[in-house]
């Protein structure tokens, strides 16, 4: 007997491209008693399904149970929101204004020292200033104790230089 056609049907179905009519010719062919012996090592995936009873089938019970759980109201509780906790992001983002807006000035600030006072750099009349910071000269009282009586008296500094 040639089974030509049922061997063009199995390449088909290996590649996926059979359809569902084709395949109900396959469990047909497969499950009656003379199959030829060449393919009779693929007649129990033909088979299968028509020998293997049903057994993953859910009880009545279980669409009832399910229903129950789905229509079961869960009661809502309302949350209170205060003015406060509404506007709580406007209030972070204005703080991060804040802080970036003072940070910028502040760094502004100590780049542009001598902005405020453009004219005296040009004049040729002015002193420049100068920065006064911690330094061991200036506070040495010796120093200050003798320019005072220096600028008190001037002949008694000279006096008391001879003298020692």
């Amino acid at each position: 007997m040639d089974y030509k056609y049922i061997e063009q049907l199995m390449e088909r179905y290996w590649r996926g491209e059979t359809s569902l009519e084709e395949e109900d010719i396959l469990r047909a062919f497969f499950s009656q008693d003379n199959v030829p012996a060449e393919l009779l090592c693929y007649s129990s995936l033909f088979v299968y399904e028509a020998e293997e009873p049903e057994s993953d089938v859910l009880d009545d019970d279980f669409d009832e149970r399910i229903l129950s759980m789905i229509k079961e109201q869960v009661p809502v509780k309302a949350q209170v929101i205060t003015m406060a906790q509404r506007f709580r992001p406007l209030f972070k983002a204005a703080a991060i204004v804040a802080i970036i807006l003072t940070l910028g000035n502040a760094m502004q600030l100590s780049f542009d020292r001598d902005s405020g006072n453009t004219i005296s750099k040009y004049d040729g009349y002015t002193m420049p200033e100068i920065n006064k910071g911690t330094s061991v000269a200036m506070g040495d009282s010796a120093a200050v104790d003798t320019m005072k009586q220096s600028m008190v008296n001037p002949n008694t500094a000279v006096e008391e230089s001879m003298i020692k």
